[in-house]
């Protein structure tokens, strides 16, 4: 049996194809997301929607990166991700007035980040900026490890948003929600209830 027929550029179903709902956002910050490669085949590759729907962005697969990576002409590389120092998005936003910020994203499970950066002590050595506390994931197909754990375009959203105030990138979520409404309509409204706890 042939496999469905696919949409070439959000690689989802040509019956569900995205594209309709991708925007096209421009961006001082230079977003780079570092994806694992267990992250491509995911049915939520939440981190392939967020470039497709940002100019100034793009998307490197990998377990092991070059620093000539992240190196990029007038862009002050900066590591999004938890760290002792880590700065919060306001003082970065204050500090990126003068030099545009390259905003790297480890893509993949909390574990799979940690060994991203444990193999390259490169990348894990650059400055860090961290999402603020308290904030709550759209992500209803996939129960949070921790509070305040996101999806990679949700975190790229929050970051956007905080660092290019007041220009707002919540239209990239667009995409996403209807990417997990469509798997909520596809499970049945009871079976996702009961699995996941939604409602009554």
């Amino acid at each position: 049996m042939s496999a469905r027929p696919r949409c070439p550029r959000c690689e989802r179903p040509v019956a569900h194809c995205l594209c309709a709902l991708i925007p096209s956002l421009d961006s001082r910050t230079r977003v780079l997301i570092l994806q694992h490669p267990s992250e491509v085949g995911h049915a939520l590759n939440t981190a392939r929607l967020a470039v497709l729907g940002l100019e100034n962005a793009e998307l490197l697969v990998g377990e092991r990166f070059e620093s000539q990576d992240w190196q990029r002409p007038g862009c002050r590389p900066c590591l999004l991700f938890p760290g002792e120092r880590a700065q919060s998005l306001a003082e970065l936003a204050e500090r990126s007035v003068a030099e545009p910020c390259l905003l790297i994203v480890p893509d993949g499970t909390w574990r799979k980040a940690r060994k991203l950066l444990h193999v390259n002590p490169e990348l894990a050595a650059l400055p860090r900026v961290v999402l603020p506390e308290g904030l709550g994931s759209r992500y209803r197909l996939r129960k949070a490890p921790a509070e305040g754990a996101l999806s990679t375009i949700e975190a790229v959203v929050h970051a956007l948003n905080a660092l290019e105030a007041p220009a707002n990138f919540d239209a990239l979520l667009r995409p996403f929600e209807a990417l997990i409404d469509g798997q909520i309509a596809a499970m049945g409204e009871e079976t996702y209830r009961r699995n996941h706890g939604d409602g009554p």
